[in-house]
């Protein structure tokens, strides 16, 4: 929880800078379509962030150029310093073009570089030329200009430098963040401790899962490290109980950290929150098992189709579907679970953050789009 910076009503402030020192802290910050209520980057946010801003994000992103997208186990908002970490996969992105990119060629990629240092940043909506085509998927674009763009985006050829609700603009790197030469790779050991620090940073007690979540190929090289660092002190070997077969790990100074008293904080958590998005972590550290419910079968969901995980203090209590009707102006919850009995300050306190929610998830179709204030 401290890790997570969920002990806290406030712990990085407000405004612009709270979301990037967030990002920092959390490492990335997942990005996803599904609008059922709030897109998860702006609720993870507003998680940790009382009066979090839509438009806060957006001025990291295009005006201070502070973070950027790339993947991680997702695509995701990375603070901009971490970029050369992201080099050595930009570089393959470049040599061997993966079988879904198979069709853009080098010439289309040249005559996009082109076409963006003659028109300035693209979106797809400002390409009004292209020869369209038959999609192949159901996310796919009938303008083979989009798939250049994407292509050039896992290259680092492009980055997206504006973005409205899931409309991208693309720009050059180079000429985005103002970079007289792109940044150098991070060699492999490099990289290497620094997806090991972000799990220390963001997790507190890590194994080699929860470090390398969704990134197998790393787990050799990440325990090579982990070990070096035991050897070194600055890692210590934890046991956790009902666990005992799997390695964890922690700094020193992290174990000696006092438990901070109940204050009956609430929150309502994104099933994509980081922490809820590792599922065996959070069934091992919380007892609860949280189910994407999304693509299951109506008649066989547990807790709904978008359930959120709602958090006293650290004690999971409630799993609620919710879904936010914007032409009629409300949140509705279209299904309740408890967990736990609860008593009825900590229900008082739930209906409270429930409002609350509801204000920022309403928030969003003032003029100011972008932004909102939740309270």
């Amino acid at each position: 929880m401290r890790a997570q910076r969920l002990d806290e009503t406030a712990p990085f402030g407000e405004g612009p800078q709270a979301a990037a020192k967030a990002i920092s802290q959390l490492g990335y910050l997942q990005i996803d379509t599904i609008n059922v209520i709030e897109r998860c980057h702006h609720h993870i946010l507003y998680s940790r962030i009382p009066h979090y801003r839509r438009s806060d994000l957006a001025h990291l992103q295009s005006t201070d150029k502070s973070i950027f997208e790339y993947w991680t186990h997702a695509l995701s908002y990375v603070p901009a310093g971490d970029f050369p970490f992201f080099v050595p996969l930009m570089q393959h992105y470049r040599a061997n073009p993966s079988r879904w990119f198979g069709s853009v060629t080098t010439d289309e990629v040249r005559a996009m570089v082109r076409r963006l240092k003659t028109e300035g940043p693209l979106s797809i909506r400002d390409i009004d030329d292209d020869e369209l085509v038959e999609k192949n998927h159901a996310w796919a674009s009938r303008k083979p200009s989009k798939r250049v763009l994407q292509l050039m985006f896992f290259q680092g050829l492009a980055v997206i430098s504006r973005r409205e609700g899931m409309l991208k603009t693309y720009d050059l790197a180079e000429r985005h963040f103002g970079w007289e030469k792109s940044p150098r790779p991070a060699t492999g050991r490099q990289g290497t401790a620094y997806i090991l620090d972000r799990a220390l940073r963001s997790q507190g007690v890590v194994s080699l899962d929860s470090i390398c979540h969704l990134n197998a190929p790393a787990k050799k090289a990440v325990l090579e490290l982990i070990e070096a660092r035991v050897k070194r002190r600055q890692l210590v070997e934890v046991v956790i109980e009902g666990a005992e077969k799997i390695r964890h790990w922690a700094a020193p100074e992290v174990l000696e950290q006092g438990v901070l008293p109940a204050a009956g904080r609430v929150h309502i958590l994104s099933p994509f929150d980081p922490l809820i998005i590792l599922r065996k972590r959070l069934k091992l550290f919380f007892g609860y098992e949280h189910v994407f419910e999304a693509y299951v079968p109506a008649a066989k969901r547990k807790y709904g189709y978008f359930a959120l995980p709602v958090l006293i203090d650290d004690r999971v209590v409630a799993a609620i579907d919710l879904k936010t009707d914007r032409g009629a102006g409300k949140l509705l919850v279209q299904n309740w679970t408890w967990l736990e009995e609860i008593g009825a300050d900590e229900q008082s306190a739930i209906t409270a953050e429930l409002d609350r929610f509801e204000r920022f998830q309403l928030a969003g179709q003032s003029s100011a789009s972008q932004g909102g204030s939740p309270g």
